[in-house]
């Protein structure tokens, strides 16, 4: 038997490290020997996708950045988001194409490579970082009020990829996508879930692609309403050209109306991240996530406790019909909401419940079980309004996984940032750290339990000495899945503008198995 090299062990660790799978067969061992169990090693890449945040000349963005300390890993890496335009390849001036030369011909010729330089120089310029981190443990922040700002794309590697995250925050203080816009940058994938966008006259609602690869992407979306699919004969071969951003408004993809609609967005090829912006008339506007997968059992977590009115929107993506108990986890216990115990969602049909002010002055989130025991996947999202008449500010949340390891939510302020933490199952306690700010501060710990079948809402102990922005990480020390959202408020001209992200656990981890023999020392 001949040796194995250990650069192709060392590959297979660094393949598993990056993709979150590896296999290693043993030469002659005819695929005999077996994994141990598998290590939990820190991923190597990780890519974030961020929206192009607005069209309006009245709207402010920022960017923060951020990845949690590790205790120990690689020293080099980086972490960037750049403008998602790729810049064309140059082109061969040397001669004119009709053979011409000198006179009005040249002095043209001149002109356009005069034009054609400052407009590289100008795309060149969006190929620069606009975040690029410097530190583990500090947030980075950038700023823009540029209308019509691009998409960016990124990537971090070595320390930075585990637990790298970014937020994307707009404030538009008026005109008809008014709100505060806030999201979590997305990783790429080929298949994503929106119950709660609409087709409404109402609603402008645009569902943004984003294209990370050298190569074009191509996507479908179907719509679905309150009685099944929506008539399209555009939502389908959708290119999204490399390396850049494609917003789609979705109630041009359709000839019907709809208030509540569920989008799904698939690839045939390639992969995008996908996320929907959404903007109401009088009432204002967010981003709205991609739902958890579809399951038998859908956590969503973070109802403001001043909520004005709650919508349910859900949908069975599956060839059978779902009933599912709906329960709010509330600050004491669970209780059912009166009228609303339950909800029938048909097969391919998007289903929807108004539960007003369901929360009534306290905080909570919303659990969906199955009625019968037959766990038919859905997937599922909350419509929130808060204030009222002119001064209502609408947000989403969508249903999403427990914070697992851990997780990230950026871009939290002095003021604003208010943390709801929910323990479906079992009692759980949950490390929370504020990391250093931005511009200066000490990183601050605190440790809170969270009682089974409730809602804790903390607002977070900021960093001693905070100047700037910080990063909120929450991590589970023991007992039962904890579900996390963070809210943040920010005033503006009278109103109490907002938006919920929720907290998914950051996959900075994967399993990576150990052979059961040392390969390194096998010999003839």
């Amino acid at each position: 038997m001949k040796s194995t090299p250990l650069s192709l062990i060392a590959g297979v660790v660094a393949l598993a490290a990056v993709t979150g799978f590896a296999a290693l067969t043993v030469p002659g061992d005819d695929g005999a020997t077996e994994a141990k169990a598998a290590a939990r090693l820190p991923v190597e890449r990780s890519s974030l996708l961020c929206p192009a945040p607005s069209t309006s000349d009245l709207a402010e963005t920022t960017y923060t950045s951020f990845t949690p300390v590790a205790k120990d890993g690689p020293k080099d890496g980086t972490a960037e988001l750049k403008a998602a335009e790729a810049l064309p390849a140059d082109e061969d001036e040397d001669e004119p194409a009709d053979g011409k030369t000198g006179g009005a011909d040249d002095k043209a010729d001149a002109d356009d490579k005069k034009k054609t330089d400052a407009d590289d120089k100008e795309k060149a310029a969006d190929t620069k970082p606009v975040v690029s981190l410097k530190d583990l443990g500090k947030p980075v922040t950038a700023e823009t009020s540029k209308s019509g700002a691009p998409a960016l794309v990124g990537t971090a590697t070595d320390r930075f990829a585990p637990g790298w995250t970014t937020q994307q925050t707009t404030t538009a203080a008026a005109g008809g996508a008014r709100g505060l816009l806030g999201v979590s940058c997305t990783a790429p994938d080929t298949d994503f879930w929106f119950p709660g966008a609409s087709t409404g006259a109402s609603r402008q609602d645009y569902v943004h692609l984003t294209n990370p690869d050298d190569t074009a992407a191509v996507a479908d979306i179907e719509l679905y309403g309150a009685e099944g699919p929506l008539k399209s004969d555009v939502g389908e071969g959708i290119t999204v050209p490399a390396r850049s951003s494609v917003p789609l408004l979705i109630s041009t993809l359709t000839g019907e109306a709809a208030e509540n609609v569920t989008v799904h967005v698939t690839t045939r090829s390639g992969r995008v991240g996908a996320v929907v912006s959404a903007a109401e008339d009088e009432v204002g506007s967010d981003w709205l996530a991609a739902s958890a997968d579809p399951a038998g059992t859908q956590i969503l977590p973070g109802i403001p406790a001043d909520a004005t009115s709650v919508r349910l929107v859900a949908f069975a993506p599956g060839e059978d019909d779902a009933d599912v108990k709906v329960q709010l986890l509330g600050k004491n216990g669970t209780f059912s909401p009166a009228g609303n115990d339950t909800l029938h969602i048909k097969s391919q049909m998007t289903a929807s419940v108004d539960l007003k002010n369901v929360t009534r002055g306290e905080p909570g989130s919303l659990r969906l079980t199955p009625t019968d025991g037959s766990r038919t996947p859905v997937v599922a999202a909350l419509r929130v309004v808060r204030g009222t008449g002119a001064k209502q500010e609408v947000a989403f949340i969508p249903a999403t996984g427990p914070v697992g390891e851990r997780a990230t939510v950026a871009d939290n302020r002095a003021k604003g940032s208010v943390l709801s933490l929910t323990a479906p199952g079992k009692t759980a306690k949950v490390k929370v750290t504020a990391s250093a700010g931005s511009e200066g501060g000490e990183a601050a710990v605190k440790t809170y339990t969270v009682k089974g079948g409730t809602t804790l809402e903390v607002t977070p102990e900021a960093p001693a000495g905070l100047k700037g922005g910080y990063a909120l990480t929450v991590e589970t020390e023991s007992g039962g899945p904890v579900h996390a959202a963070r809210t943040l408020t920010i005033p503006e001209g009278g109103i109490g503008m907002f938006t919920v992200q929720t907290l998914q656990d950051d996959g900075g981890t994967v399993e990576v198995p150990e052979a059961e023999q040392d390969l390194s020392v096998l010999d003839d």
